[in-house]
């Protein structure tokens, strides 16, 4: 029998989200499930019970009778003692849990005896995991908000122009943190025209900082900052106080302060003290997107926007539920390809496969049993290196002179001895017609290789594709021992140079197609 999956209202004071939307509603029903909504769940999120039940899903009027008739229930924000005490004996409950911030909700929902997946425990280092994450998706609505509500307030353009009436510099943006929310900040001020720059503990990000039109600014203190998992890890004091200078450095020469910086079940680190507020220029903004622990900057104040010595700063913890339609759309996609996971079958019925890293990973309660924390996911082993043999000791010298030559070096020699005497003999003997064409294949084969050689590891798929296409000049040479021009008077080619050609533009064919289309879909993705 198909399970009903429940979507209840949010009850958190000021939370407009919702856990699914009308066009994830089909996609579940397709699954096999049966979906019913309380009435007026998505309507903060401009989601009308007309649309949901245009959808296919069942409208059902207050929560207690939502939560009574769920065999699952999708929720945005954890639930509160009230919503726990409404959830079926041995029901399902999937959502956000920060199971180490909330030990008692824990002890409830293990005394329902249901099992709960906690979405903020998914295992992220899992590259199938990514369609599930919905903590990169929120940060990036998040990130984007926050530019936004920076220039909300900002007394002036992003971008600068040369107007009659003067010209307008453009706004300086600094982003503390270049993680999901980070990168998603960069490129909205740098869309916006504003001069970008951003700093994380993780040095492998710059590339992506610059990617989206940011400049990276360095601490000069060398530490890892990788924590795993895709967070930073909490640094050094020495660390710490070289990022605090450069932090001073930066406020007093920036118009807007975006800070991300936050570790999971940890108080959020303290980046901007009130003296660096007090040094900015007069109308500069900070939006401190960590408020909701206790902010990045010493003078936020959670779920306010102040001004302080001058500086407004915006410390809304309610920034995705500003974007509610975007943000329920997208977790709503999450907890549907998590759904699908949990029911390869499409016959509407869950399996928690424990077997399954991903599931494992976040699964906090299993039929009441508490099952968090789960044990590191098992991740492909490493490709063991060849053992690397010993050189053979150099035989004693024999007679007058000293002992033998590396071996690496002779027979380096030997190569280069061979390839001289191959050459004489390929001048000496081969004819005139061959030796050019020879010579342009050498430096055609020595060119590309610098050519691919020189080029960052990242742009190597969209470069190989594009090479690999226009490589296909191979065609014109094997349509030419198909079909050599009788004006030439050439004889026609033996049987198996002419069925040779042929493999060669079939080959050819299959490249030079394949380039292009694989091009052409790498380059939608950036395409607006």
């Amino acid at each position: 029998m198909a399970l009903m999956i429940g979507i209840p209202r949010e009850t958190a004071a000021g939370e407009k989200r919702v856990a699914t939307v009308p066009e994830v509603v089909e996609k579940l029903i397709k699954l096999g499930f049966k979906v019913a909504v309380e009435s007026g769940a998505g309507d903060a999120a401009n989601f009308s019970d007309d649309a949901y039940r245009a959808a296919g899903a069942e409208i059902i009027v207050g929560a207690p009778k939502l939560w009574a008739a769920s065999d699952i229930v999708f929720k945005v924000v954890v639930p509160t003692p009230e919503e726990v005490g409404l959830m079926r004996e041995g029901g399902n409950l999937i959502g956000f849990i920060w199971p180490a911030q909330n030990p008692e909700l824990m002890q409830q929902l293990a005394a329902k005896k249901a099992t709960v997946l906690a979405i903020d425990c998914l295992p992220r280092m899992l590259s199938r995991a990514q369609k599930m994450d919905a903590l990169t998706s929120q940060a990036g609505v998040a990130g984007y908000r926050a530019v936004i509500e920076a220039a909300n307030v900002f007394g002036r353009f992003f971008n600068g122009q040369i107007t009659a009436a003067g010209k307008v510099p453009p706004a300086k943006v600094f982003i503390a943190g270049a993680g999901v929310a980070g990168l998603a900040a960069i490129g909205t001020a740098a869309g916006l025209g504003a001069v970008v720059r951003a700093n994380d503990t993780r040095a492998e990000v710059a590339d992506q900082v610059k990617s989206l039109g940011g400049e990276f600014v360095k601490v000069e203190y060398e530490e890892e900052g990788g924590g795993g998992g895709g967070y930073a890890k909490v640094m050094s004091e020495g660390f710490q106080q070289a990022q605090r200078d450069m932090y001073a450095k930066q406020a007093k020469e920036v118009d807007i302060i975006i800070t991300t910086a936050l570790i999971p079940g940890k108080p959020a680190p303290r980046l901007i003290t009130a003296e660096m507020v007090k040094s900015m220029k007069p109308g500069s903004v900070i939006v401190d997107m960590a408020a909701e622990r206790g902010g990045n900057c010493e003078l936020t104040e959670p779920g306010q926007a102040v001004v302080k010595h001058g500086v407004t700063i915006v410390g809304y913890t309610d920034l995705n539920s500003r974007l509610a339609k975007q943000s329920s759309t997208l977790y709503g996609t999450n907890l549907f390809r998590l759904t699908e996971e949990l029911c390869k079958t499409k016959d509407g019925i869950i399996n928690v496969n424990m077997e399954d890293d991903a599931i494992r990973g976040l699964t906090v309660i299993k039929d009441g049993v508490v099952t968090w924390p789960a044990p590191a996911p098992k991740l492909p082993a490493a490709a063991a290196k060849p053992a690397v043999a010993k050189p053979a000791a150099a035989p004693a010298a024999h007679g007058h002179g000293g002992g033998g030559a590396p071996a690496s070096a002779t027979t380096t020699a030997s190569i280069f001895g061979a390839a001289a005497v191959l050459f004489l003999l390929i001048g000496a003997y081969a004819p005139a017609a061959f030796l050019g064409h020879f010579t342009v294949f050498v430096l055609a084969c020595f060119v590309g290789y610098m050519v691919v050689w020189n080029v960052t590891p990242a742009l190597h798929t969209p470069l190989m594709s594009v090479t690999n296409a226009i490589s296909s000049i191979i065609a014109i040479g094997a349509l030419v021992q198909i079909a050599p021009p009788l004006s030439a008077g050439l004889d026609r080619p033996d049987g198996w140079i002419r069925w040779l050609a042929v493999a060669g533009i079939a080959l050819t064919a299959v490249n030079m197609f394949g380039g292009f289309a694989v091009t052409r879909r790498m380059l939608s993705m950036f395409r607006k």
